[in-house]
């Protein structure tokens, strides 16, 4: 399967089980696969970024981090496939193509965000990638432990 930045992919119960973060979504909920992640393809690594529908109860959260900080670029609320969508950009994470399960389907094909959102996703991720290098981490996996576990599984 080729992965390209910019679909909605589901991920292995694996992956999970390997990295037990207590920073990570919950894989299933409701019997039913969840989330659904927004992919970034890195030169080593792919980067998850989950998606949520629950609009209303982030929404609260951004206008919060709005009136304290002036905005928000950690949390994202678009629409994905008609529908509303939240982008939880603090809760990205690397990971393997291995432990990918499925793209998403939609109409019949994988589904690719529009690229007026997949560009502004991005620059979102890398704005809160240059905040942790300079030292304010807002993601809250550990994303430096969770690429060590996932770089030395690639080289082994």
């Amino acid at each position: 399967m080729e992965i390209k930045t910019g679909y909605i992919y589901h991920i292995k119960d694996a992956f999970f089980d390997k990295i037990n973060d207590k920073g990570l979504m919950i894989n299933h909920e409701n019997g039913r696969a969840r989330p659904t992640y927004f992919t970034i393809k890195d030169k080593d690594i792919l980067w998850f970024i989950p998606l949520s529908s629950k609009v209303d109860k982030y929404q609260v959260i951004i206008d919060k981090k709005i009136k304290k900080y002036g905005s928000c670029r950690s949390i994202m609320i678009s629409e994905i496939a008609n529908k509303p969508s939240v982008i939880l950009i603090q809760n990205a994470f690397p990971v393997l193509e291995k432990y990918i399960d499925h793209p998403h389907i939609v109409d019949g094909k994988p589904l690719k965000v529009i690229d007026t959102l997949k560009d502004e996703i991005l620059n979102n991720f890398k704005y809160l990638m240059e905040l942790k290098k300079s030292g304010r981490n807002l993601f809250f996996p550990d994303i430096d432990r969770i690429k060590e576990i996932m770089l030395e599984e690639k080289n082994n």
